[in-house]
């Protein structure tokens, strides 16, 4: 079973997720809703990284490394310029997107295992994960004019 692969996935995603908000809500505190949106999504990926250890560990038959050593190049140094911040919620999306397909292909094995309890966590954790996704969006669209045509 390949499951415990990809649990480990979702979970070192989520973990990933979690740290990269804390991050742009650090480095965008001049930005109110920024840091105040950033500090609630990275405060849902941490409950959801938290649900989803008890799930690889039920499942888990042997631990498979290979989630771990995923390497984001995302965030790699800080950003400076106006254009920091659009870039920064660019990576941001891209995050919630690895997360949010890791968690259909969750829901897929959840309905094979007949499995309620990790069908509810999906249903839970994927409903928020389309809201971060939706409020990036959202704000990348919102910043995008005036970060790419205004001169600094």
């Amino acid at each position: 079973m390949h499951l415990p692969y990809y649990l480990g996935l979702l979970e070192n995603s989520e973990k990933q997720l979690t740290e990269a908000f804390e991050y742009v809500a650090n480095h965008h505190h001049d930005e109110p809703d920024i840091e105040q949106m950033c500090q609630k999504l990275s405060a849902w990926s941490r409950e959801h990284h938290g649900k989803v250890q008890g799930f690889v560990e039920k499942y888990s038959e042997e631990k498979s490394n290979e989630p771990s050593k995923l390497k984001r190049d995302l965030f790699a140094e800080p950003r400076s310029s106006s254009l920091a911040l659009l870039r920064d919620l660019h990576d941001l999306w891209l995050l919630v997107q690895e997360v949010q397909l890791c968690w259909v292909v969750i829901q897929q094995a959840a309905l094979g295992l007949r499995d309620e309890e990790l069908k509810a966590c999906y249903a839970f954790c994927s409903a928020r994960t389309k809201r971060q996704a939706e409020w990036l969006l959202s704000r990348i669209k919102q910043a995008a004019p005036q970060t790419l045509l205004v001169a600094e």
